[in-house]
């Protein structure tokens, strides 16, 4: 099984990074740079910021090279 080295989760959202698809924009880290960040590893971190403001940060990616997917939370 290939692991993906380019996924972050915490416990509400996982987000993907395609490499070989970014256009390099900029808007992620330019628009959301607590989270996006360039010169750090890991470059996202999904604790500094409010999910929803993620959501609508990985949306405005032009090449698609961002994707989440919210996880699921058990139901009492």
């Amino acid at each position: 099984m290939k692991t993906n080295h380019n996924t972050y989760s915490n416990t509400d959202i996982t987000v993907t990074y395609e490499p070989k698809y970014c256009v390099n924009a900029g808007l992620c880290a330019k628009q959301l740079s607590d989270v996006f960040r360039t010169s750090v590893i890991p470059w996202i971190k999904l604790d500094e910021a409010d999910t929803n403001k993620i959501i609508e940060q990985i949306k405005k990616c032009p090449s698609g090279a961002l994707k989440f997917h919210l996880n699921k939370k058990d139901v009492a």
